[in-house]
Protein backbone atom coordinates (compact mmCIF):
# COMPACT_ATOMS: atom_id res chain seq x y z
CA UNK A 1 0.00 0.00 0.00
CA UNK A 2 1.00 3.60 -0.63
CA UNK A 3 0.06 6.76 1.20
CA UNK A 4 -3.56 7.64 0.46
CA UNK A 5 -4.52 4.14 -0.66
CA UNK A 6 -7.41 2.20 0.93
CA UNK A 7 -8.21 -1.50 1.05
CA UNK A 8 -11.06 -3.64 2.28
CA UNK A 9 -10.73 -7.13 3.72
CA UNK A 10 -12.78 -9.65 5.66
CA UNK A 11 -11.80 -11.31 8.93
CA UNK A 12 -13.55 -14.17 10.70
CA UNK A 13 -13.31 -14.00 14.50
CA UNK A 14 -12.60 -17.32 16.29
CA UNK A 15 -15.55 -19.11 17.88
CA UNK A 16 -13.88 -18.76 21.30
CA UNK A 17 -13.07 -15.05 20.88
CA UNK A 18 -13.40 -13.19 24.20
CA UNK A 19 -15.82 -10.66 22.71
CA UNK A 20 -18.92 -12.87 22.47
CA UNK A 21 -20.82 -10.32 20.41
CA UNK A 22 -18.47 -10.91 17.45
CA UNK A 23 -17.26 -14.47 18.13
CA UNK A 24 -17.60 -16.65 15.03
CA UNK A 25 -18.78 -13.73 12.89
CA UNK A 26 -17.25 -12.23 9.75
CA UNK A 27 -16.27 -8.57 9.91
CA UNK A 28 -15.36 -6.30 7.01
CA UNK A 29 -12.58 -3.79 7.59
CA UNK A 30 -11.70 -0.73 5.53
CA UNK A 31 -8.11 0.42 6.05
CA UNK A 32 -6.60 3.66 4.74
CA UNK A 33 -2.88 4.42 4.85
CA UNK A 34 -2.54 8.00 6.05
CA UNK A 35 1.19 8.34 6.51
CA UNK A 36 4.43 6.37 6.36
CA UNK A 37 7.09 7.34 8.89
CA UNK A 38 10.41 6.00 10.13
CA UNK A 39 12.22 6.43 13.45
CA UNK A 40 14.82 9.19 13.65
CA UNK A 41 17.51 9.05 16.30
CA UNK A 42 17.55 12.21 18.46
CA UNK A 43 20.65 14.28 19.07
CA UNK A 44 22.50 13.25 22.21
CA UNK A 45 22.53 16.62 23.90
CA UNK A 46 21.49 18.29 27.15
CA UNK A 47 17.81 18.36 26.17
CA UNK A 48 17.88 14.63 25.46
CA UNK A 49 19.53 13.99 28.82
CA UNK A 50 16.85 16.05 30.57
CA UNK A 51 14.15 14.02 28.81
CA UNK A 52 15.70 10.92 30.39
CA UNK A 53 15.47 12.40 33.86
CA UNK A 54 18.90 14.06 34.20
CA UNK A 55 17.80 17.41 35.60
CA UNK A 56 20.99 19.35 34.79
CA UNK A 57 21.35 17.84 31.31
CA UNK A 58 24.78 16.37 32.08
CA UNK A 59 25.48 13.96 29.20
CA UNK A 60 28.23 12.10 31.08
CA UNK A 61 25.84 11.53 33.96
CA UNK A 62 23.19 10.33 31.52
CA UNK A 63 25.57 7.83 29.93
CA UNK A 64 26.60 6.54 33.36
CA UNK A 65 22.96 6.18 34.36
CA UNK A 66 22.07 4.30 31.16
CA UNK A 67 25.09 2.02 31.57
CA UNK A 68 24.19 1.25 35.20
CA UNK A 69 20.61 0.41 34.21
CA UNK A 70 21.75 -1.85 31.37
CA UNK A 71 24.26 -3.65 33.60
CA UNK A 72 21.55 -4.15 36.24
CA UNK A 73 19.13 -5.54 33.65
CA UNK A 74 21.78 -7.85 32.16
CA UNK A 75 22.63 -9.15 35.63
CA UNK A 76 18.98 -9.83 36.44
CA UNK A 77 18.28 -11.56 33.15
CA UNK A 78 21.39 -13.69 33.52
CA UNK A 79 20.39 -14.66 37.05
CA UNK A 80 16.87 -15.49 35.86
CA UNK A 81 18.18 -17.70 33.06
CA UNK A 82 20.52 -19.58 35.41
CA UNK A 83 17.77 -19.90 38.02
CA UNK A 84 15.35 -21.35 35.45
CA UNK A 85 17.93 -23.96 34.46
CA UNK A 86 18.63 -24.91 38.08
CA UNK A 87 14.92 -25.20 38.92
CA UNK A 88 14.35 -27.34 35.85
CA UNK A 89 17.17 -29.60 36.99
CA UNK A 90 15.70 -29.90 40.49
CA UNK A 91 12.32 -30.82 39.02
CA UNK A 92 13.86 -33.51 36.83
CA UNK A 93 16.05 -34.89 39.63
CA UNK A 94 13.45 -35.34 42.34
CA UNK A 95 10.03 -36.87 42.92
CA UNK A 96 7.71 -35.31 45.48
CA UNK A 97 4.34 -36.47 46.71
CA UNK A 98 2.11 -33.41 46.42
CA UNK A 99 -0.62 -32.68 48.98
CA UNK A 100 -3.83 -32.13 47.01
CA UNK A 101 -4.77 -29.17 49.20
CA UNK A 102 -1.58 -27.27 48.24
CA UNK A 103 -2.21 -27.90 44.56
CA UNK A 104 -5.79 -26.63 44.88
CA UNK A 105 -4.62 -23.49 46.69
CA UNK A 106 -2.04 -22.82 43.98
CA UNK A 107 -4.63 -23.35 41.22
CA UNK A 108 -6.84 -20.73 42.87
CA UNK A 109 -3.90 -18.34 43.14
CA UNK A 110 -3.14 -18.75 39.44
CA UNK A 111 -6.78 -18.24 38.51
CA UNK A 112 -7.00 -15.11 40.65
CA UNK A 113 -3.86 -13.77 39.00
CA UNK A 114 -5.43 -14.39 35.60
CA UNK A 115 -8.60 -12.56 36.66
CA UNK A 116 -6.60 -9.53 37.79
CA UNK A 117 -4.63 -9.54 34.53
CA UNK A 118 -7.77 -9.69 32.41
CA UNK A 119 -9.35 -6.88 34.42
CA UNK A 120 -6.22 -4.75 33.97
CA UNK A 121 -6.50 -5.32 30.20
CA UNK A 122 -10.06 -4.04 30.19
CA UNK A 123 -11.71 -7.44 29.78
CA UNK A 124 -14.33 -9.14 31.91
CA UNK A 125 -12.97 -12.30 33.60
CA UNK A 126 -16.45 -13.82 33.73
CA UNK A 127 -16.54 -13.79 29.90
CA UNK A 128 -13.35 -15.84 29.57
CA UNK A 129 -13.48 -19.64 30.10
CA UNK A 130 -11.03 -20.62 32.85
CA UNK A 131 -11.25 -24.38 33.48
CA UNK A 132 -9.36 -25.36 36.63
CA UNK A 133 -7.66 -28.26 34.89
CA UNK A 134 -5.90 -25.82 32.55
CA UNK A 135 -4.04 -24.39 35.55
CA UNK A 136 -3.18 -27.71 37.20
CA UNK A 137 0.15 -28.49 35.41
CA UNK A 138 1.63 -25.10 36.34
CA UNK A 139 0.22 -25.36 39.87
CA UNK A 140 1.78 -28.80 40.38
CA UNK A 141 5.11 -27.51 39.07
CA UNK A 142 5.09 -24.55 41.44
CA UNK A 143 4.11 -26.61 44.46
CA UNK A 144 6.76 -29.20 43.67
CA UNK A 145 9.48 -26.55 43.38
CA UNK A 146 8.26 -24.87 46.54
CA UNK A 147 8.55 -28.09 48.53
CA UNK A 148 11.98 -28.93 47.07
CA UNK A 149 13.33 -25.44 47.76
CA UNK A 150 11.93 -25.43 51.31
CA UNK A 151 13.54 -28.81 52.05
CA UNK A 152 16.92 -27.73 50.66
CA UNK A 153 16.81 -24.48 52.62
CA UNK A 154 16.12 -26.45 55.80
CA UNK A 155 18.58 -29.27 55.16
CA UNK A 156 21.47 -27.08 54.00
CA UNK A 157 20.77 -24.20 56.43
CA UNK A 158 20.70 -21.63 53.63
CA UNK A 159 17.75 -19.49 54.70
CA UNK A 160 17.87 -15.85 53.57
CA UNK A 161 19.52 -13.52 56.06
CA UNK A 162 18.11 -10.04 56.89
CA UNK A 163 21.10 -8.29 55.32
CA UNK A 164 20.68 -10.32 52.13
CA UNK A 165 17.01 -9.38 51.90
CA UNK A 166 17.79 -5.69 52.44
CA UNK A 167 20.50 -5.76 49.77
CA UNK A 168 18.05 -7.33 47.33
CA UNK A 169 15.35 -4.77 48.11
CA UNK A 170 17.83 -1.92 47.64
CA UNK A 171 19.00 -3.39 44.34
CA UNK A 172 15.40 -3.57 43.11
CA UNK A 173 14.80 -0.01 44.32
CA UNK A 174 17.74 1.40 42.34
CA UNK A 175 15.73 1.05 39.13
CA UNK A 176 13.28 3.72 40.36
CA UNK A 177 13.54 7.48 40.58
CA UNK A 178 13.18 7.55 44.39
CA UNK A 179 14.83 4.35 45.67
CA UNK A 180 14.37 5.22 49.34
CA UNK A 181 10.59 5.34 48.92
CA UNK A 182 10.59 1.92 47.24
CA UNK A 183 12.60 0.47 50.13
CA UNK A 184 10.09 1.91 52.61
CA UNK A 185 7.24 0.47 50.52
CA UNK A 186 8.69 -3.04 50.77
CA UNK A 187 9.40 -2.80 54.48
CA UNK A 188 5.94 -1.42 55.22
CA UNK A 189 4.32 -4.74 54.26
CA UNK A 190 5.21 -8.12 55.86
CA UNK A 191 3.69 -9.85 52.83
CA UNK A 192 5.93 -7.99 50.36
CA UNK A 193 8.94 -8.65 52.57
CA UNK A 194 8.12 -12.36 52.74
CA UNK A 195 8.04 -12.42 48.96
CA UNK A 196 11.55 -10.95 48.83
CA UNK A 197 12.68 -13.41 51.49
CA UNK A 198 11.38 -16.27 49.34
CA UNK A 199 13.24 -14.95 46.27
CA UNK A 200 16.44 -14.59 48.31
CA UNK A 201 16.10 -18.17 49.60
CA UNK A 202 15.68 -19.40 46.02
CA UNK A 203 18.88 -17.58 45.06
CA UNK A 204 20.66 -19.38 47.91
CA UNK A 205 19.39 -22.68 46.54
CA UNK A 206 20.68 -21.74 43.08
CA UNK A 207 24.12 -20.95 44.51
CA UNK A 208 24.12 -24.23 46.43
CA UNK A 209 23.16 -26.18 43.31
CA UNK A 210 25.89 -24.52 41.24
CA UNK A 211 28.44 -25.48 43.90
CA UNK A 212 27.49 -29.16 43.96
CA UNK A 213 26.67 -29.59 40.28
CA UNK A 214 28.88 -29.50 37.20
CA UNK A 215 28.13 -26.09 35.75
CA UNK A 216 29.36 -24.95 32.36
CA UNK A 217 29.60 -21.31 31.30
CA UNK A 218 27.91 -20.35 28.05
CA UNK A 219 28.28 -17.12 26.11
CA UNK A 220 25.07 -15.35 25.15
CA UNK A 221 24.99 -12.23 23.00
CA UNK A 222 23.21 -9.12 24.23
CA UNK A 223 20.29 -9.23 21.80
CA UNK A 224 19.47 -12.84 22.65
CA UNK A 225 19.67 -12.17 26.39
CA UNK A 226 17.37 -9.16 26.09
CA UNK A 227 14.86 -11.09 23.97
CA UNK A 228 15.50 -9.19 20.74
CA UNK A 229 15.98 -12.35 18.68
Amino acid sequence: MKTGESREFELTFPEDYHGKEVAGKVARFNVSLKQVTEPVLPEVDAEFAKALGIADGDIAKMRADVRANLEREVRRRTQTRVKDQVMKGLLEAGTVELPKSLVEIEIERLMEGMRRDLTARGMKPEDIPMPREAFEPEARKRVTLGLIVAELVRRESIAAKPEQIRAMVQDYAEAYERPEEVVKWYYSSPERLREMESIAAEENVVEWALDVAKAQDQQVNFDELMGNK
